[in-house]
């Protein structure tokens, strides 16, 4: 895989979780970042169908700056380089499970439920073909607020935060802003 495009992509939390999640492809991620400026990624995917282990990707991403669209490469690289290129992340090594939701219009939610320091964080991503749909899409009632442009919900941000840090921004999600 190697992949050389503009991403264009709303995040936002997740009011309640849709029905029958189990039934969806999901996967297991662990990501961590070698650099958040510009952004250097390493992410380990596992994919699931219900239980069966469907395959393994160990990605490399590079994004530019912006927040709804910017520019995103990957590529896939082998267990070696990810084994250390990991020895050189800082921060928090990020884990959740990702489900991939279909939406109408041939879109995608990918709905991450997080574990470890993060566990309580529910957040969803939809990647859009123009920045016209972007800015015109209604999502479904389950979806809620949008958080694209508060930085602190980017994995970036989220993996180089203080446990106090995450605990108060879990404590403010739950309040509502």
């Amino acid at each position: 895989m190697n992949k050389n495009n503009m991403e264009i992509e709303k995040k936002y939390l997740i009011t309640r979780l849709p029905d029958k999640l189990d039934e969806y492809v999901h996967h297991h991620i662990e990501q961590g970042y070698v650099c958040t400026r510009p952004v250097i990624r390493i992410r380990k995917k596992l994919t699931y169908q219900a239980d069966c282990l469907l395959g393994k990707k160990l990605i490399l991403t590079v994004k530019g700056d912006g927040m709804l669209t910017r520019q995103e490469f990957e590529l896939e690289i082998d267990e070696s380089s990810f084994d250390s290129l990991a020895k050189k992340v800082s921060g928090t090594i990020i884990s959740k499970n990702r489900y991939e939701i279909p939406l109408e219009n041939n879109l995608t939610l990918e709905l991450d439920i997080f574990d470890g320091l993060l566990n309580g964080l529910i957040m969803g991503e939809i990647e859009f073909p123009d920045e016209d749909t972007a800015k015109k899409y209604n999502p479904p009632d389950y979806i809620g607020r949008e958080v694209t442009f508060d930085e602190r919900f980017h994995n970036s941000i989220l993996s180089s935060m203080s446990e106090a840090d995450i605990s108060d921004l879990l404590s403010l999600m739950n309040q509502g802003n």
